[in-house]
């Protein structure tokens, strides 16, 4: 299975927080692909700079081994991926979610999310 990780759940897989047994389960399954979308990436940094999320100084280094050691797949943003945006409904307005969705429509992938939102959008999550 192809599993793209919501910013949060690669938040908390990384720093070994707040997994339900199912979601680390499927991040543990080596049979399953894992993917950190560029969206989760750019997350990250716009709150790290604007003081809303809070990380040690070395934490791109720390984000690179965790890349490697999970074997965890970059997942760029595409024109299709943005294209798939269009055709959602507006339930919520968070544009990272909403693009981590159109990805994972794109791209036939389920999200490893415990954002009760996403899940609102009937794309396939594990949780």
């Amino acid at each position: 299975m192809k599993l793209l990780l919501d910013t949060q759940v690669f938040l908390w897989a990384v720093s070994n927080q707040k997994l339900s047994q199912r979601a680390r389960d499927a991040f543990l399954d080596t049979n399953n692909q894992l993917f950190l979308s560029a969206a989760s990436y750019w997350e990250i940094c716009i709150k790290q700079s604007i003081g809303k999320l809070l990380l040690a100084g070395d934490w791109q280094l720390s984000f690179e081994r965790e890349l490697q050691i999970n074997d965890i797949r970059w997942l760029p943003i595409e024109k299709g991926h943005c294209q798939a945006v269009i055709a959602l409904p507006w339930l919520h307005r968070d544009p990272f979610d909403r693009l981590l969705i159109g990805q994972a429509l794109h791209g036939d992938m389920t999200i490893l999310t415990a954002d009760e939102q996403i899940r609102r959008y009937g794309v396939a999550t594990v949780w």
